[in-house]
């Protein structure tokens, strides 16, 4: 194989396996993060602390209230004040962090079972129902337990909400089990790929130098790609969901995925660099080096 071949061969398989680590790296993200349910609930556990998710759970709790109570206009403010105010404190205590838990690992429990289930499963062509009941009577128990006055009396009845709708169910179904298969397989053939490239080259230190550029690269995609996915998914919310709150969400669901975008950006211009330092300490080394000199040939002597 020609130094050509070899050199073309080698910079094809370096940008493939550039192009393949970011969008490897959201899989493996997908699937083992935000699919393990351990990993979710360490994720979104610590939101029960902040001030802008419990702002946002305080105006739905209010709202839901002034929704099933029937008041007139003039009343109708100082229920939502002190309906507020009274979800504001809930969220404060220690109740509310059960509840968050339970109702998190609910809603995680029934997506992946509905995303896990085969094609012709039980769960086709139906929604993705998260029944809050059991969460409401373990509140209802701790407030009891926290001497909450009338807390025995609060009625706990059959509340579903929608997680996920049919159709939404049906096109994620699709693209979740190809997602679990690239989830390991696409790092694998990243690294393959970038491995066989520098074999392959002609030049492996400049070969290696390329490499980590294109994984830094690769890195700063990821990281613009998790930039682009929260600026679209806080300009397309409902009017009724906080801003903030989806955005402290969004932030640590992929707290992982800029982790992993420093890492790339880090290692591939660390090894980027390291690699042109030694090119040039060997150049230098080379110039320096005083010149071979070159064998003479003896005169060929003829006897007389």
């Amino acid at each position: 194989m020609s130094r050509r071949v070899r050199g073309l061969l080698s910079a094809v398989l370096t940008v493939l396996a550039c192009l393949l680590a970011p969008v490897g790296a959201l899989a493996a993200w997908a699937t083992y993060e935000i699919g393990d349910r351990a990993r979710y609930e360490a994720a979104v556990g610590p939101l029960a602390g902040d001030p802008d998710v419990r702002e946002a759970l305080a105006d739905a709790v209010a709202a839901g209230v002034l929704r099933e109570v029937r008041v007139g206009p003039p009343l109708r403010e100082p229920v939502r004040d002190f309906t507020h105010d009274a979800a504001r404190s809930f969220t404060q205590t220690e109740a509310f962090r059960m509840a968050w838990r339970a109702a998190n690992r609910a809603a995680h429990d029934a997506v992946l079972r509905a995303l896990r289930e085969r094609g012709s499963g039980s769960g086709e062509g139906r929604p993705v129902l998260l029944d809050l009941a059991p969460v409401g009577e373990r509140v209802k128990r701790q407030l009891a337990r926290d001497h909450v006055p009338f807390a025995h009396r609060i009625p706990v009845a059959r509340t579903e909400v929608t997680v996920l709708t049919a159709e939404e169910l049906v096109q994620l179904r699709k693209g979740y089990h190809v997602l679990e298969v690239a989830a390991f397989w696409l790092p694998v053939g990243a690294l393959a790929l970038a491995a066989v490239g520098i074999l392959v080259a002609s030049r492996r230190r400049r070969a290696v130098c390329a490499t980590g550029l294109g994984t830094a690269l690769s890195g700063a995609l990821l990281g613009l790609a998790v930039a682009l996915g929260r600026h679209l998914t806080l300009t397309d919310l409902p009017p009724d969901v906080s801003p903030a709150a989806a955005g402290a969400v969004y932030d640590a669901l992929t707290a992982t995925l800029y982790t992993v975008t420093w890492v790339l950006v880090s290692l591939g211009t660390t090894v980027a660099a390291a690699a042109w330092l030694a090119g040039h300490h060997a150049r230098r080394r080379r110039a320096s080096a005083p010149p071979t000199p070159t064998p003479t040939e003896e005169p060929t002597r003829v006897r007389a």
